[in-house]
């Protein structure tokens, strides 16, 4: 039985547990007993549920968890010399072991103790799956079972409904913070690994960026240089040209539908826009490189400007056009939560709908569209696809729009494609450049709700 089974298994066992939970609630209605039920006969079928579904997920997680460490301990038994050898080859043996019984690629000749392993691997997976489909049902009909014994006249069964459903939300409140705190923790971590190789200054401020290290001693040419100056460079470049096009476009487009236009071409145009923020990033790639790239190239010569094939301001001219939903959606529904006393209040002093506007209407929405401008700089930050394809992998320090460029997530993604060693000052640099990435959103996300918590309270 495959894992996909188990769960639609167990989701059936549920839809039965609170059927029969909630037909049990009516019939002691129905019985004519005296009294009455302490909870509506839905929360009796969605106590049963839980008490359906919870164990077993339980009995599921753990047996998840605790088995593939099971499957580790007994496999290595099988593999000769396992004792003595490192961390690092019993790793490598072992991955080859699981590749094997998956039917994938080892990394060398497949010898005969390591197709026993594989056998027994593979032997030792399809009990453990059998194993969790019956117990993990014997749980759920158990708990079933248990659960309809507790169903009764005087029975509170709303109240353990809500104390399931607020541990539920507590549960999940937890692993988002969680997360957001190992990636933290891990970014922070494997950058001070980097900074025992790589001093702090000469990341920070150095000023090229060549992260191609010595394989052997005495090798030229990859001697390593890990100055980030060039890639935020690149980045504040090129979020600057997209932001140029991206604010007053957008901004204009969310004063012209709030306030100009019908409802219906309103109704029209706002969906319409916003299907630009629909679009794959890869699409706009494309577009950029095969497009807006060439037609800027074939401009510059007709000009003669020299512009680059791959260029700062092809990626920054698509990127904005990308963002322009970012900032006309949110500046939109900001400038329509302005009360409309404040309209009416302009009019009758004799100001004119433009005069309205510039007086009135932005100063008031002003923390929103600062919200939703700094929000639209993150995104733009964060791009990579776009700039992969339109800006090239030069990391070029300049401020000429029409050269080549690269930015912080660009360098990110190549320096971990492919196979790498997590020991490298080239590997480990990608976690440093994301934490600067990190504090860099982190401290936009940070001036942005300062700026509309600050002005909010002036016309609030």
């Amino acid at each position: 039985m495959s894992h996909s089974l188990i769960f639609a298994v167990l989701i059936v066992l549920t839809l039965i547990g609170y059927y029969f939970g909630r037909s049990q609630a009516t019939g002691i209605l129905r019985s004519g007993t005296t009294g009455k039920l302490h909870s509506l006969p839905f929360y009796h079928g969605a106590y049963l549920a839980f008490m359906v579904l919870l164990p077993a997920m339980g009995f599921i997680i753990t047996w998840l968890v605790i088995s593939p460490m099971l499957a580790d301990h007994f496999m290595a038994q099988y593999i000769p010399g396992a004792a003595t050898m490192d961390a690092a080859t019993l790793g490598l043996k072992m991955s080859d072991v699981r590749n094997m019984a998956n039917g994938g690629i080892t990394s060398g000749a497949v010898d005969e103790a390591t197709q026993i392993a594989a056998d027994f691997y593979s032997r030792f997976n399809q009990i453990s799956l059998w194993l969790l489909s019956v117990c993990s049902i014997a749980v759920a009909i158990a708990s079933f079972h248990f659960g309809r014994k507790l169903i009764a006249l005087r029975f509170r069964a709303r109240n353990h409904v809500e104390k399931i459903v607020r541990v539920i939300m507590i549960v999940a409140s937890m692993i988002a913070i969680l997360t957001t705190l190992g990636i933290v923790l891990s970014l922070i971590f494997e950058t001070l690994r980097f900074l025992q190789k790589v001093p702090l200054a000469d990341f920070l401020f150095g000023l090229k960026w060549s992260p191609q290290t010595a394989m052997r001693p005495g090798q030229i040419g990859s001697s390593g240089a890990f100055g980030m100056l060039p890639l935020l460079a690149g980045t504040f470049l090129i979020t600057l040209i997209a932001m140029s096009v991206a604010v007053p476009l957008g901004l204009y487009a969310a004063i012209y539908m709030s306030e100009y236009a019908t409802p219906r071409i309103r109704g029209i145009a706002k969906p319409v826009l916003e299907v630009l923020a629909g679009i794959p990033t890869v699409v706009y790639g494309f577009f950029a490189a095969l497009t807006v790239a060439p037609m800027l190239r074939d401009l510059g010569v007709e000009l003669g400007w020299v512009i680059s094939a791959e260029s700062a301001l092809a990626a920054g001219l698509v990127m904005g056009v990308m963002i322009i939903p970012f900032v006309s959606s949110l500046s939109d529904d900001v400038i329509n939560s302005v009360p409309q006393t404040l309209r009416d209040g302009a009019y009758a002093l004799g100001a004119t709908k433009s005069e309205t506007i510039k007086q009135v209407i932005l100063p008031a929405a002003l923390p929103g569209i600062v919200g939703s401008v700094l929000l639209a700089i993150s995104r733009a930050v964060g791009e990579t696809m776009i700039v992969v394809m339109a800006a090239g992998l030069a990391a070029n320090l300049t401020a000429n729009p029409f050269e080549a460029v690269t930015t912080v997530t660009v360098q990110i993604v190549t320096l971990l494609v492919g196979d790498q060693e997590f020991d490298s000052a080239k590997t480990l640099a990608a976690f440093a450049l994301g934490l600067v990435l990190f504090v860099i959103t982190l401290g936009l996300n940070v001036i942005a709700l300062y700026v509309v918590r600050r002005y909010r309270e002036q016309y609030d």
